[in-house]
């Protein structure tokens, strides 16, 4: 039987979403720099190294960086953009405000500009740092990084506050921000185990210590949280206005890049209200149980930052190769 045409059309025009959907993920592959810039990948890895080899907090700091800018328009370093008179960037919304580790990226954009000028993106550079700078402890490197990403040219405070979930986020939210990126709810706890390593400030979960209800009562501290371990953090952040207080995200092991987050979690130990999120849900509380086991937990971790590494690329000729990462080219 004949189609009607408004079906056919209809058929013409899913198709060509999904294909414009995954066709600039696909652009990425492996080695892409392979002939116009070989060292390229080199070059990212030393200079990373060197500066992680004396700064244990830098892989944390990467990780988050790379999170942060794939969360808004995509893993395209618009994260990096600076503001300008006549707009106030990414890089400066509240949740941005703490980020760290641009130096290093402008370091290693300054190196591969005299080797292979106009080549190398600012995108690429950061999602291999991100790889290079957890894999440090390793010696090797824990996954591989497709690369031909292309740099964005717009940076918006505003996009910045719509996508990035924040640390108290529940579940319900944190699965609608990772559901609008393509992203699971695997991904979720998968991602959330990144904080393994790094640190938190106190005022990102002190309401959970001192005023978990909203009603400024006395003792009211959030019931999900371990005891003992509420306790503790009291000793560290003492108020709820304590902005500059930090502590280990996951205590006893927070610069070492393992699966010790999930017994943390399993415990009641989590510092974000995001994180003990985790519990609340059946599917992801028996996930986190499953990522307990090691091996789990990095096979899982390599597969969920692919996906994520491939958010919203440009690749092509869309955006551009900036020649500074933290400027757009004029």
């Amino acid at each position: 039987m004949k189609k009607p045409r408004s079906l056919l059309l209809l058929l013409a025009i899913a198709i060509a979403l999904g294909i414009s959907a995954t066709g600039q993920a696909a652009g990425l592959k492996k080695g892409f720099y392979k002939k116009r810039c070989p060292q390229a990948e080199e070059t990212v890895r030393s200079i990373v190294w060197k500066h992680v080899s004396t700064n244990s907090e830098l892989p944390a700091k990467f990780l988050r960086l790379f999170f942060h800018d794939c969360f808004v328009r995509g893993c395209d370093a618009s994260i990096l953009i600076e503001s300008t008179s006549n707009n106030t960037a990414e890089k400066d919304a509240g949740p941005n405000l703490s980020l760290a580790g641009f130096d290093v990226i402008e370091e290693v954009k300054t190196s591969l500009e005299k080797a292979c000028p106009a080549t190398v993106s600012c995108a690429d550079i950061v999602a291999l740092a991100a790889r290079d700078s957890v894999s440090f402890q390793f010696d090797r490197l824990l996954w591989e990084v497709k690369t031909g990403r292309r740099d964005g040219t717009i940076s918006r405070q505003s996009e910045a506050l719509l996508d990035i979930p924040s640390p108290a986020s529940n579940f319900s939210v944190l699965t609608g921000r990772f559901a609008n990126k393509s992203l699971g709810v695997k991904d979720l706890v998968v991602l959330s185990g990144a904080h393994t390593i790094g640190v938190g400030h106190c005022n990102l979960f002190s309401q959970r210590l001192y005023n978990f209800t909203g009603k400024n009562a006395a003792n009211d501290t959030d019931p999900t949280l371990d005891p003992t371990y509420a306790a503790l953090l009291k000793t560290k952040c003492r108020s709820l206005a304590d902005k500059t207080t930090t502590v280990e995200m996951d205590p006893g092991s927070s610069t070492d890049f393992d699966n010790h987050y999930y017994a943390n979690l399993k415990e009641k130990k989590g510092l974000f209200v995001s994180d003990a999120a985790l519990l609340t849900d059946q599917r992801s509380a028996k996930l986190v149980g499953k990522l307990l086991r090691p091996g789990d937990f990095f096979d899982a971790f390599r597969h969920s930052i692919t996906r994520m590494g491939a958010i919203g690329v440009l690749t092509g000729t869309a955006g551009e190769i900036r020649n500074k990462c933290s400027v757009v080219n004029s």
